[in-house]
């Protein structure tokens, strides 16, 4: 059986989970709102606006964003029927394929992140100063290597 949590660790992991739960809800309404487009959205053309060729093989997609391969299959599809990306085979390897960037997804990507980028700042960036940022930013590196 494991071992319960302490009171401080429940406390914390609880504040954790609501806040984090309550930012993602934020982000996701207002991006989706100001812009039509989906948190997996907006971080799938993140990816691959910082992708060399703004390409990057489904798998690797898939690893970099925590989504499982159909997820990202499925993400990837919805996003061609939109024309913010096209799905290619890979150069090096016929059986695999690609994310690639299109110019209308790019351009959505540059149109969206001011607004974006607004909401993170009012409903994160600015509660914390920048010693808690560094702290989070170092929490959650170690977290995700594990």
């Amino acid at each position: 059986m494991a071992e319960p949590l302490s009171e401080s660790q429940l406390r914390h992991w609880r504040a954790f989970i609501e806040s984090s739960w309550a930012l993602h809800t934020t982000l996701e309404d207002e991006l989706r709102a100001a812009t039509g487009l989906s948190m997996n959205d907006y971080h799938v053309l993140v990816a691959l606006a910082e992708a060399p060729g703004r390409r990057i093989r489904m798998g690797e997609l898939a690893s970099r964003l925590v989504l499982s391969p159909s997820r990202v299959t499925y993400q990837i599809s919805s996003m061609v029927k939109r024309g913010l990306v096209d799905k290619e085979s890979c150069p090096d390897d016929k059986r695999g394929f690609e994310a690639v960037l299109t110019e209308r997804g790019l351009t959505a990507l540059r149109e969206a992140a001011p607004a974006h980028l607004d909401t993170v700042r009012r409903s994160f960036i600015d509660h914390l100063d920048d010693e808690e940022l560094a702290v989070i930013g170092r929490a959650f590196a170690k977290i995700r290597k594990a």
